[in-house]
This record gives structure tokens, sequence and C-alpha cells, in this order.
């Protein structure tokens, strides 16, 4: 299953036999793969793709789109959760990787970067995001590669304010909430992966 955010909006392409999360669900078809473009930026709703044939209509549904990839992670330091608020919205530190970087040191680098701490160390992988934006007339399809890290350092926390951040915060569990309530979608789904199979 493929779960692709479209901002506040989800489209999920699955099997057949998988559980539909939507209410609006579609079968492939030669008709379907025809106006997938239009599916994808016209709908208003949710919805679900079912198909036998699963990478074929990913790799159908990723041909309209500019790949990004991007990691970075939730940190944990003495039982509270590292936060950024970029552009209005929580977030968490994550950014684009450099040419030959690998996931995991371009997740260290971003939340290195963009909240002023030193040497998190990476514990376990989250999950892996896609969301979809415009930018410069293009469309971006942006896979996040997410990590659970821990840090033990005393770095005062500084916002990267020229990446839109204009905050930084160590946030609670219970107040993961605050977070949920202004929030992007995929955040959302990592926020739910992180509380179910790590905490």
């Amino acid at each position: 299953m493929y779960k692709v955010f479209i901002e506040s909006r989800q489209i999920i392409l699955s099997k057949i036999s998988e559980k539909i999360l939507t209410n609006i669900r579609i079968s492939d078809s030669p008709e379907t793969r025809k106006n997938l473009s239009e599916l994808i930026f016209n709908s208003k709703e949710d919805f679900t793709i079912t198909t036998d044939d699963l990478d074929s209509l990913w790799s159908d549904f990723q041909s309209h789109f500019k790949l990004i990839i991007a990691a970075g992670g939730i940190v944990e330091k003495d039982g509270k959760y590292l936060f950024i608020v970029r552009h209005g919205k929580w977030d968490i530190p994550k950014g684009k990787l450099e040419k030959g970087e690998d996931e995991k040191e371009g997740a260290i680098r971003e939340i290195e970067e963009e909240c002023n701490i030193h040497n998190p160390k990476i514990k376990k992988k989250i999950c892996d995001t896609y969301h979809c934006y415009e930018l410069n007339g293009k469309m971006i399809l942006k896979k996040s590669i997410w990590y659970y890290l821990k840090y033990k350092g005393e770095d005062d926390l500084i916002p990267q304010t020229e990446e839109g951040i204009s905050e930084v915060r160590w946030l609670k569990k219970k107040e993961f909430e605050l977070v949920r309530s202004n929030t992007y979608g995929s955040i959302q789904e990592v926020l739910d992966v992180f509380e179910r199979e790590i905490l």
C-alpha cells in the first residue's frame, strides 16, 4: 500500500486484498490509468485506487512527478521530543538529501542544521511518507524517510530561520495533540506510526 498526501487530502494505492481506508474506491483499469493525472490533481476528496498490480500502478503514479528524497526524524531527550514550527505549522525536522548522501546521514545533518543540536543517534526507522506539492510550476513527489533518534547533549535550540523555521521546542508525549492540532497529514501519519510502533 502507498499513501500519498496532497495538501489536506490523501490518495491510497492498494492491492485489492487490502483494507480500504477511504470512502471512495476506484478500481484500476485502462480508463483509470488514462485519467490518473486528473484524479491526482483535481479530486477534492480522499480516495483509494485498488489494483492487482501495485508495482505498475505506483510506477504510473510516480511518472506524473519529479521525485525528491528527504530524511529526518523525531528526536528524544529525557522523555521529551523535538518539534519545529515551519511556516506556521508544527513539523518534524527533515530535509532534502544532498548528492551522494545516504538517508541516515541526511537525517542527522538536517536535524542538526534545523535545530542546532549535535550528534543525535539513530535508534530505529519509523516509516516513509509521501506528499505532493507544486514548486516553480513542477509537480513534486517527496519521499520522506523518518527515524527515531536519541540525544544527550546540552546545545541551545536555535531555529534555522532561512528554512522558514520560527520555533524549536521539546514537547512531552501528552503535548503531541498540540502538534496534531496544526500540522500536515504526513506528519500525523508519522506520529501515528511512532506512537503505535515505537513508544
